[in-house]
């Protein structure tokens, strides 16, 4: 298939639950990975600490996310894998081309997103407007930015396999 863009890699996994210490305990205390930063969104309904794993512009970033209230929607901590974030070349002539491929997207379209990269949703389901969705994943588009994007062609130049 012929695309406009190409996915570089996993940009984030947001995990979800009920208690934020438990989350921290975790991921940051037991498996080590660095607390980088936190988000917090009244109207997404999300309190949010953002740690890393790995090093450099490929590092991973984890998102631990619980609710600011537990009994409104969003529901970050349901499913408690929330969404996976996939790295993209291209967003805007991503989310044009798999538009025109069928797929919904949430509302929203591209914004701003919480570490300051433009992103977009693949929504989990389809419609009968757009019946492609992520097939029950929520799936964020994350514009890359330069230094990704190089690391990314260093790699292709390298050999190294790749995701496309």
């Amino acid at each position: 298939m012929d695309r406009p863009f190409r996915i570089l890699g996993v940009q984030q996994v947001a995990v979800g639950g009920r208690d934020a210490d438990a989350l921290a305990h975790l991921w940051l205390d037991l498996l080590g990975l660095d607390r980088v930063g936190s988000y917090r969104s009244e109207r997404e309904n999300v309190d949010e600490v953002i740690a890393r794993c790995g090093l450099g512009p490929t590092s991973v970033e984890v998102d631990l996310m619980v609710p600011v209230d537990p009994e409104k929607k969003p529901r970050v901590h349901e499913p408690a894998l929330n969404h996976v974030g996939l790295w993209v070349d291209d967003l805007k002539q991503a989310v044009a081309w798999l538009s025109a491929q069928g797929v919904r997207f949430t509302p929203g379209g591209i914004r701003a997103g919480a570490s300051g990269h433009d992103v977009c949703f693949i929504h989990p389901k389809g419609n009968d407007a757009a019946p492609l969705g992520g097939q029950g994943v929520l799936i964020e588009l994350v514009q890359a930015p330069a230094e990704v994007v190089q690391a990314h062609q260093s790699a292709l130049e390298g050999g190294q396999e790749h995701v496309s």
